[in-house]
């Protein structure tokens, strides 16, 4: 048989299905005599009002991304894929860039919450790893999303989506293993980020593995900029003996790193072998062309999105905690195999 709707409910008690509507939700400009009379035909038809439609009616319809990176590339792909599950949904975004280091983004927040413009909040590291910037979101009834760098969600705080960057560290290096490179340098740690902390840790790992002694003068602090990858590279130049390749923890690094070599007259690859990480446009703008991990930001950021926007719908359907990303290495042309 076909479920009663509420138009049904509204013929039989003889009011508009928007009067029937305001009794379903509990608002107060119904008398009781009407209000009883509704109800009463609600249970004769045994109706069932649509739970996700409710919510979607009194819950803010906003999600807001957060981010601090200077990284273009990355925040348009993040953009992107949020924005395409938001449309499927019919959720808008606000888009929030700030500064992690400043108390400002829990006023913001907070305003922008208070005032129903928001409901939910997609964090990007490093925002995403500070969990009192969490815990004051949740405490305002917000729902929050992670995406961090990790194996596993590191907590129940709040529903993660992870990439393994060790695991992708540890393949990129193994590729460079696997073509003869055994003074391997490692470029742009940032002790602060768990991102460069898993590609170095990734790194240590596969050459731990192979047997080979980890030289800590090779493995560079440094920021994800391509300035920073011809700084970085210089210094690695004046080191005796040179390495053979260089694992740049972004493409943008990578980038930097293959300037400062030609810079100094040296060839990509076959005097020096040069991969990056996240296979964005400056991965295919270099030439070469370079060796990178790809790291799908638009199918993360969609993903986090879907997570969140479930959970401001109380949709009831069981969905996970946490989901995590394996990232795919990309070979191009940025790497040179060392004669045995």
């Amino acid at each position: 048989m076909k479920k009663p709707t509420i138009k049904d409910v509204a013929k039989l008690a003889g009011v508009s299905f928007k009067t029937v509507s305001r009794v379903v939700n509990g608002e107060s400009c119904v008398s009781e005599q009407v209000k009883n009379k509704v109800q009463l035909c609600i249970e004769q038809l045994n109706y069932q009002p649509n739970r996700t439609a409710q919510v979607m009616r009194r819950a803010p319809k906003s999600i807001a991304f957060v981010y601090d990176n200077p990284n273009s590339h990355y925040v348009i792909e993040m953009q992107n894929g949020i924005l395409s599950e938001c449309r499927k949904k019919g959720f808008e975004l606000v888009i929030h860039p700030t500064d992690s280091h400043s108390e400002q983004v829990k006023k913001d927040l907070a305003s922008m919450i208070g005032t129903n413009l928001i409901g939910g909040v997609i964090l990007t590291p490093p925002l995403s790893e500070n969990n009192q910037l969490i815990t004051y979101l949740l405490n305002l009834d917000a729902k929050v999303v992670r995406i961090l760098s990790g194996s596993q969600a590191p907590d129940n705080l709040s529903p993660t989506i992870y990439v393994d960057d060790i695991n992708a560290g540890q393949k990129i290096t193994n590729h460079l293993l696997t073509c003869g490179h055994k003074r391997i340098a490692f470029i742009g740690h940032q002790p602060s980020h768990m991102s460069s902390e898993g590609r170095l840790t990734g790194y240590r790992k596969a050459l731990a593995t192979s047997s080979i002694q980890i030289d800590e003068n090779i493995i560079l602090p440094g920021e994800f900029t391509f300035e920073s990858g011809v700084e970085m590279t210089n210094k690695l130049m004046e080191k005796k003996p040179r390495p053979t390749a260089i694992f740049a923890c972004n493409d943008e690094i990578a980038a930097g790193a293959i300037f400062a070599a030609r810079l100094r007259n040296l060839r990509v690859p076959e005097d020096i072998s040069i991969v990056g990480f996240e296979d964005s446009p400056f991965s295919r703008q270099t030439w070469p062309k370079l060796t990178t991990v790809h790291q799908p930001n638009a199918d993360i950021a969609a993903k986090a999105a879907a997570f969140l926007i479930d959970l401001m719908l109380d949709v009831p359907c069981a969905k996970p905690k946490s989901y995590g990303f394996q990232l795919d290495l990309v070979e191009r042309d940025s790497v040179f195999q060392l004669a045995d």
